[in-house]
């Protein structure tokens, strides 16, 4: 082993992690394991921690290195762990100098190299030509939020919102379409890209730049959005640009408004209500999914009602589920709390609901083609992102016209 990094958390965190291996085993690091860490719930953070010490115990002889959103946050809580080496914070994980700095110990030996996030003023493209292993590439178009929801810890681990420069994106989208079939733009809150750059720009300038400086990147996928700042331009492209992928994953949160209002979140049910049945009408084949926070506090029962309900109200397909966990020093967690019981049943109940969607979204797809980029020689996805399973052997990266046999709840089969 040479250099190993473990990832929890986002797509942002997955294009991180390849700069960072590939940044530490430049700078010649050997044995040494990356830990790049979540905070989006307390739970993310105690998982890392776990993650941690089995790793130790698994190979004692690594050199341990803690980064990531959870590190950044507290990085005393990782400091104070035997079995970790550095914490290292989100503004310095990418930069080379640091991992240089790390590979000879002469040069630092400062424990904790955490900066205030908030000064960070400027986002760097990471400049990969390709991601180890994957026929699908993450392109970090904006890093960082300027939006304070009540539950969320994130801006004060990613500093606020910045912009990669669309000459930046475009250049190294053209380099990834060389290897790879498929890629996605990701971000923190990628429908605030542009608001920090000249003239403003909106996500849709940008989509549609991409895809006219790219002819020959065969898809572009956009991951989670605000579907309140989606911009006339955005939802042209998808109207109009089928190289754009039909499949959206929305920050939604919950489905009660009153719940909404207390998470200070920017839309109501109606809202998303609206968009969803808007989009389907500009593209009919478009496959949702939603980000829902289980147990929010002073959740009641009919306000979880109201969230449940939503997955048939928008046509849901792919839940993400978040059973509430109150990180401190946020606004929530200083909210009456909904029991840990009480969270994890609707948590269980909104993933039955997620379920149920997913399966007659699977059993609508039986007996139609559709174009699917193959992942493994066994595996691939849908332009809506389903997974098809395939009895043979694929070449990965290939897109092939699949005719859909079955499905078993989960994958689709082809046939």
């Amino acid at each position: 082993m040479a250099v190993e990094v473990v990832t929890f958390g986002c797509r942002l965190n997955t294009v991180e992690s390849e700069a960072m291996r590939r940044e530490a085993a430049a700078a010649g690091h050997d044995e040494l394991v990356i830990v790049n860490t979540c905070a989006v719930t307390a739970e993310a953070t105690r998982q890392a921690r776990q993650a941690i010490r089995r790793l130790k115990r698994e190979r004692p002889e690594a050199r341990i290195v803690v980064t990531g959103c959870a590190a950044q946050v507290e990085p005393a809580t990782f400091a104070a762990m035997d079995e970790v080496e550095r914490v290292i914070g989100n503004a310095e994980k990418t930069k080379r100098e640091t991992w240089a700095a790390l590979a000879d110990p002469g040069l630092d030996t400062e424990r904790v190299r955490v900066a205030d996030i908030m000064a960070v003023k400027e986002t760097a493209p990471h400049l990969l030509d390709g991601f180890e292993g994957r026929t699908r590439a993450f392109v970090q178009v904006q890093n960082g939020c300027d939006h304070r929801c009540t539950f969320c810890i994130i801006p004060y681990g990613r500093g606020n919102s910045r912009s990669v420069p669309m000459g930046a994106v475009v250049d190294q989208i053209a380099k990834l379409a060389e290897s790879h079939a498929e890629v996605v733009l990701t971000g923190v809150d990628i429908t605030s890209w542009g608001a920090d750059l000249p003239g403003t720009p909106k996500l849709g300038t940008l989509v549609k730049a991409v895809l006219r400086h790219v002819p020959d990147l065969p898809r572009l996928r956009i991951s989670s959005i605000d579907s309140v700042e989606a911009d006339d331009d955005l939802l042209d492209a998808l109207a109009s640009e089928k190289r754009l992928m039909p499949h959206l994953h929305l920050s939604l949160q919950a489905g009660d408004d009153m719940v909404l209002k207390r998470m200070k979140r920017r839309h109501l049910r109606d809202d998303a209500i609206r968009f969803c049945a808007a989009v389907r009408t500009l593209r009919p084949d478009v496959v949702f999914g939603a980000d829902i926070i289980a147990g929010f506090p002073t959740e009641d029962e009919a306000m979880f009602a109201r969230s449940v309900a939503l997955v048939e109200e928008c046509g849901l397909t792919h839940l993400h589920v978040f059973p509430y966990s109150p990180r401190p020093g946020t606004p929530a967690a200083r909210m009456p709390q909904v029991g840990k019981a009480e969270i994890k049943d609707r948590a269980r109940r909104l993933r039955e609901a997620g379920e149920t969607a997913l399966r007659r979204h699977l059993a609508e797809q039986v007996g139609r083609t559709h174009r699917v980029l193959i992942e493994t020689d066994g595996m691939g996805r849908t332009e809506g992102f389903a997974p098809v399973r395939f009895g043979r052997t694929m070449t990965p990266g290939m897109i092939v016209e699949t005719l859909i046999a079955g499905e078993d709840g989960r994958d689709l089969i082809a046939a």
